[in-house]
């Protein structure tokens, strides 16, 4: 193994300039910064991780909680494009990346978990903020960042829900709907927000909606949209457009609108979210709302490593990161008729 004795004698300098030298400590100049930092890397330096923890108190490593209720685990093109984001940014900054089970080892708590993997601070990107083990996490001095949810007194990430919404419901009504249902995720705030944004939007248009047409299903789960899509056909004056969760649950709703024999963009309209790939390869081309998981996952790394390295003077803040509205053909417009 490498060590820095060894680059100080090949670079013939001390210890002491070795250690600034890949510090990049403005007390030696640039030149012998670069020779050592040049040499480092050539002879395969690579700093002990373990010595590192012991001289700094930090583990570099960030905890990640995600409860998948629906069993898509990371194959879910949305979280994964989050969580991959997530970990580039904190590998850029020295930290590894671990995901916490609240599962393991006989031991049903998520704080447990986050104190025996000695995490240095943690994302709580999908959980029930109720639990008691959440509330433990969430009062202890570990520092932690939220997607989609705030908390008092940390940093909160979010989607602009309430925005992309809003885009959403005024699209398909200038286009002439005015008979629209919302079949919902489960009871978050992601939801709470984007419910809120629908109805507040469509009061803006004078459009009552009735409570029928207002159906909650699951994320990521076509199977209830399935059954919710084939409840709003059959309704005695079916809505014209149908928004739904998110762009993979809307399979299910695909898949009834296919069964009846109905043309997306003809017969019925529909519109999703995320914008996800899989909605650019379906024809009509759906319409969406696109999420961006990359900010997202930044945001989340670094006012989370922020509060870690700078806990006396790193503020909490909330962070709002806008989407993108994806026009396709699967709305029709009825304002031309």
């Amino acid at each position: 193994m490498v060590t820095l004795k060894n680059i100080a004698e090949r670079c013939n300098v001390s210890l002491s300039t070795v250690s600034k030298a890949l510090k990049d400590s403005p007390e030696i100049g640039r030149e012998t910064i670069l020779m050592v930092q040049e040499m480092a890397e050539e002879m395969g330096y690579h700093p002990n991780s373990a010595a590192r923890a012991l001289k700094t108190n930090r583990t570099y490593n960030i905890g990640v909680i995600f409860e998948d209720k629906t069993g898509s685990g990371l194959q879910h093109q949305y979280f994964a494009t989050i969580f991959d984001s997530l970990k580039v940014e904190a590998e850029a900054s020295g930290y590894d990346i671990t995901f916490i089970s609240n599962n393991l080892g006989g031991r049903d708590d998520y704080f447990k978990h986050t104190q025996y993997r000695g995490c240095d601070g943690v994302v709580i990107a999908v959980v029930d903020f109720s639990r008691e083990d959440i509330g433990k996490l969430l009062a202890s001095d570990i520092p932690v960042t939220t997607l989609d949810y705030t908390v008092p007194g940390h940093s909160a990430v979010l989607s602009d829900n309430v925005d992309g919404m809003r885009q959403m419901v005024e699209y398909v009504v200038q286009r002439g709907h005015t008979r629209l249902a919302l079949i919902h995720g489960e009871g978050t705030k992601v939801t709470e927000n984007r419910v809120a944004s629908f109805l507040e939007t469509c009061r803006k248009f004078s459009l009552q909606i009735p409570e029928s047409f207002l159906i909650p299903a699951r994320y990521h789960l076509p199977s209830l949209c399935e059954d919710a899509t084939r409840e709003l056909l059959a309704a005695g004056e079916p809505p014209t457009c149908i928004f739904y969760p998110d762009d993979f649950a809307l399979l299910g709703g695909l898949k009834v609108i296919q069964e009846k024999h109905l043309k997306v963009g003809e017969d019925i309209s529909i519109v999703g979210y995320d914008g996800i790939l899989l909605s650019s390869l379906l024809h009509p081309r759906l319409t969406t709302y696109r999420q961006d998981g990359v900010s997202l996952g930044k945001q989340l790394a670094f006012h989370l490593i922020r509060k870690i390295e700078n806990p006396g003077s790193y503020e909490s803040r909330i962070v709002s990161v806008p989407g993108e509205f994806v026009p396709g053909a699967s709305v029709r417009d009825l304002s031309l008729e």
